[in-house]
């Protein structure tokens, strides 16, 4: 989240106890980091939001307490919950911007997430930018605009001198650029936005949803999204099981704009049916009547390939002319097969095909590095590409000098750290290698080379292996890839684990049902790496709410595992463990509690009891004890874990971290003092959770539900009080369905 200051604060919640203050923090939408406060003031703060309301909640210093009645102990805890429940209804009723309430409004930050560098020899199309600038900046204007044309007509520079002409004008405008080039580059995109947004705990899975109501909200302020390529009509309108149509993830706000460019009518159409910029309005230069530019068909790409093929080379206009007039024809005709438009005359060839093979040649001859890196990249996505992922020569400057020629051809757009190549010179790239008997060669060339490279999917490779997954994905999905899959399992699996940990467990569900039948292909049905397949699917069942499907594949795996493994083996405890999680989400508590026992005992005998996995049985223990109302007990395993992880793993872990944040939530919600129990005497060493509205359900009814169960640290009284909140319909209201406590990763349930 950005900075705030006191000033971003327009609502003020006065408690007059410390347990008034609980139950407001309970209500929270989010909780927000502490403010530095003078020293001179005593009183306590908790900081946080509401329905967009940024709110500041103070409290008396701890041991000040008024005097009047409501002050009567029986009935602090009745009042602190219904005035908590009242005034969280009342924030939700009261508009952001309600003009009957003097409040300053929150301060817009602006955004800026575009990946391309503004093109400084950009000339041209100026009647056009200025219509589409004006629409953008039209207050009443239309929501969204698209602009049509042919692949290389300047659609891209367009849009792009666009951003950078908006963000220049408009000082609050926030713009967003999404390349639709693929589902996983959209999936990174949309990640980066979210980052950027300050909505750092999302979920992957949800990231395009949950950006969408972000920027549906006042909060979000004006600003412009920019689609890029959107090309595919099905990945749109029709989508899939792994991916939902892409339309149904577009926001609608008057203070929005969306700028779509595509080269399919019919998708411009749908998407934008009156607020179209085809390709026909950008004209061609009357005045020139040269040759080349005819030759060319006046397409930007093909001009900018040409224009860098003579300035590299130092030729005159009229050698490179001829030099068009000499392209065997056959060769620009099959490397076109890809690039057929609706819209183009059957009688017209493609000029930047021609321009590509001319360049192509001469890079060919100045230097094969070069070759094989255009090669590399046919492989993969063409957008993004971190220089990381390229094979390494034997110097650094064979590879600065390779890329800087592409470059200087007008074949890539290096950056400092990632490379773009032009959409229709990676198709002209991959007709020529297929051309020429050499797609099938490169792709198992990269495929070796990703696999070695790939990284695993922990925590703390999550910034890198996030930047490759749009590209493995690609090379994966390939023809040519699956023909010879079966010696890349390493590589699918760690693709599959990584699409998992970052909750994408639909696609990676596609993945692990390939390892689990290639494997039990090649190896049997009783084979450890047939097994650790089986488990690995169990657990993206178990993490989309399958539970039975989840449970039927355990008890499999769990039973092939004793005979294969035996009964003691980490894999097959990792399966028994994923079952009891199983069991504890469909309700069955006592199978759940006997068989998470039987995990963690086991693994204190045959890891240790400090092993992390023995942790981690503990932990869901623990959850599972809590949601049976053994509360006593959950509380205390749940302190013996957090401080065993907090020592084991350190506190910057993310299972650290989370056993803390439990701990901190459960002590919050059933009201454990500090000075009545020993459980709470050490302060956890992690920052509060921010607490969702969620966690607001269960303060009270969790309460009247578990109290038969429970040796609570304090008395609790059944006073009509307690009756009346059984059934209060604020409270009633307040309820929401609890989150699963963790997440699961693809080898056991945490």
């Amino acid at each position: 989240m950005t900075s705030l200051t006191y000033n971003d604060y327009t609502i003020a919640w006065i408690c007059a106890l410390p347990l008034e203050m609980a139950a407001a923090r309970v209500m929270l939408d989010k909780a927000h980091s502490p403010l530095p406060k003078p020293f001179t003031d005593p009183n306590a703060y908790e900081l946080g939001e509401l329905n967009g309301h940024y709110i500041a909640i103070a409290c008396l210093p701890a041991g000040v307490y008024g005097t009047v009645s409501a002050a009567v102990k029986q009935w602090q805890g009745y009042a602190a919950l219904t005035a908590a429940a009242y005034a969280k209804l009342l924030l939700l009723a009261i508009p952001i911007s309600c003009p009957d309430v003097n409040l300053m409004k929150s301060k817009k930050v602006r955004h800026w997430v575009v990946p391309l560098a503004r093109n400084p020899k950009f000339v041209g199309r100026q009647d056009e930018i200025m219509k589409l600038e004006g629409l953008i900046i039209l207050q009443n204007g239309p929501r969204r605009i698209t602009i049509t044309g042919l692949g290389g007509v300047g659609k891209t520079q367009v849009a792009l001198e666009l951003a950078y002409r908006i963000r220049d004008r408009d000082q609050e405008c926030s713009i967003f650029w999404i390349p639709c080039t693929s589902h996983a580059m959209i999936e990174q995109t949309f990640l980066h936005i979210a980052q950027k947004l300050g909505l750092h705990d999302v979920n992957p899975a949800e990231v395009k949803e949950q950006v969408k109501i972000y920027l549906n909200s006042e909060r979000a302020g004006k600003w412009l999204l920019v689609f890029d390529n959107a090309d595919d009509a099905e990945m749109w309108f029709t989508g899939s099981n792994a991916a939902p149509p892409l339309e149904d993830f577009l926001p609608e706000s008057e203070q929005g704009r969306i700028l779509f460019t595509t080269r399919n009518r019919k998708l411009a159409m749908k998407l934008a049916p009156f607020n179209r910029l085809a390709h026909e309005d950008l004209p061609r230069d009357n005045t020139t009547t040269a040759a080349l530019l005819e030759r060319l068909v006046f397409l930007p790409l093909a001009i900018v390939q040409a224009s860098a093929y003579m300035i590299q080379n130092g030729i005159t206009l009229s050698t490179y002319l001829s030099l068009l007039q000499e392209q065997e024809q056959d060769a620009v005709d099959l490397l076109s097969e890809e690039l057929r438009d609706p819209g183009r005359y059957n009688d017209i060839q493609n000029p930047v095909i021609t321009t590509w093979l001319i360049s192509f040649q001469q890079i060919q001859h100045q230097d094969p590095l070069a070759v094989d890196y255009l090669s590399f990249l046919a492989c993969i996505d063409p957008r993004n590409v971190p220089q990381s992922l390229l094979p390494q020569p034997t110097s650094r400057k064979q590879k600065v000098d390779a890329l800087g020629l592409l470059n200087a051809y007008s074949f890539t757009n290096g950056q400092e750290r990632h490379i773009d190549m032009h959409r229709l010179v990676h198709i002209a790239t991959r007709n020529w290698l297929r051309k020429n008997a050499l797609f099938s060669h490169w792709i198992q060339r990269v495929a070796k080379h990703m696999q070695n490279l790939f990284l695993d999917d922990h925590h703390t490779n999550r910034g890198l292996w996030r930047e490759y997954l749009p590209h493995a994905l690609t090379l994966v999905h390939e023809n040519e890839f699956a023909m010879k899959e079966g010696d890349y399992l390493d590589l699918i699996e760690k693709i599959a684990n990584c699409l998992s940990s970052d909750g994408r467990y639909q696609e990676a569900e596609v993945l692990y049902k390939k390892l689990m039948r290639i494997n039990e292909e090649k190896a049997g049905p009783q084979n450890p790496s047939t097994l650790s397949s089986m488990a690995n699917l169990a657990s993206t069942y178990w993490n989309q709410g399958r539970w039975n499907e989840a449970e039927k594949l355990d008890v499999q795996v769990i039973k092939r595992s004793k005979i294969v493994l035996g009964a003691e083996h980490p894999s097959t405890l990792s399966s028994m463990a994923n079952l009891a999680s199983t069991y504890r989400d469909q309700g069955r508590w006592n199978e759940a509690e006997k068989l998470g026992v039987q995990v963690m005992e086991t693994r204190k005998t045959v890891l240790g009891a400090e092993h992390p996995s023995t942790l981690t049985s503990i932990n869901n223990l623990a959850h599972t004890w809590k949601s049976h109302g053994k509360l006593q007990d959950a509380l205390t395993l749940m302190k013996q874990c957090s401080d065993l992880r907090n020592r084991v793993l350190g506190p910057s872990h993310p299972r650290s971290m989370s056993s803390s944040r439990a701990l901190n939530d459960w002590m919050d919600e059933y009201n454990v003092l500090i000075d009545q129990t020993p459980l709470a005497k050490e302060k956890c060493p992690q920052p509060r959770r921010e607490v969702s509205a969620e966690s607001s359900a269960t303060v009270v009814t969790t309460l009247l539900t578990c109290e038969e169960h429970v040796n609570l640290p304090y008395p609790l009284r059944r006073s009509a009080a307690t009756l009346f909140l059984k059934s209060h319909p604020l409270i009633i209201a307040a309820r929401r369905p609890s989150p699963v406590p963790e997440g699961q990763s693809s080898q056991d349930v945490d």
